[in-house]
């Protein structure tokens, strides 16, 4: 049974910082690739940031420069620190791995930053 469990989230003010992680089980981690996605209310989903298992990342423009991803693949982990947040960040954050046609998602932690 695959699980993506997401931690981290809560209520942080304008300019501060939050580190969100998502332990991955029942996949062979090591070969996905893994995501982060967020949904503000009345927004569709969108890809912040995603690393693949070469270690290649990408990331949405609105967050480059303030948001980085990495991976521990000895800890089945993904990690995305996120800086310099504003309220705009607000949102459900989703862990999501993916190879091939497989693709599966976390229930979503939310962050709230305050103005």
């Amino acid at each position: 049974q695959v699980q993506l469990v997401e931690s981290g989230g809560g209520l942080v003010q304008a300019g501060g910082s939050r580190r969100l992680s998502c332990a991955a089980s029942g996949i062979n981690f090591r070969f996905y690739t893994m995501g982060w996605y967020r949904q503000a209310p009345g927004k569709q989903r969108e890809l912040v940031a995603d690393i693949t298992s070469g270690d290649s990342t990408t990331y949405a423009d609105s967050v480059k420069g303030r948001f980085a991803i990495s991976r521990d693949n000895a800890k089945n982990t993904v990690h995305l620190q996120m800086n310099s947040l504003k309220p705009e960040d607000t949102a459900v954050y989703y862990c999501n791995a993916r190879i091939g046609p497989r693709d599966f998602w976390g229930q979503g932690t939310q962050v709230t930053v305050s103005s």
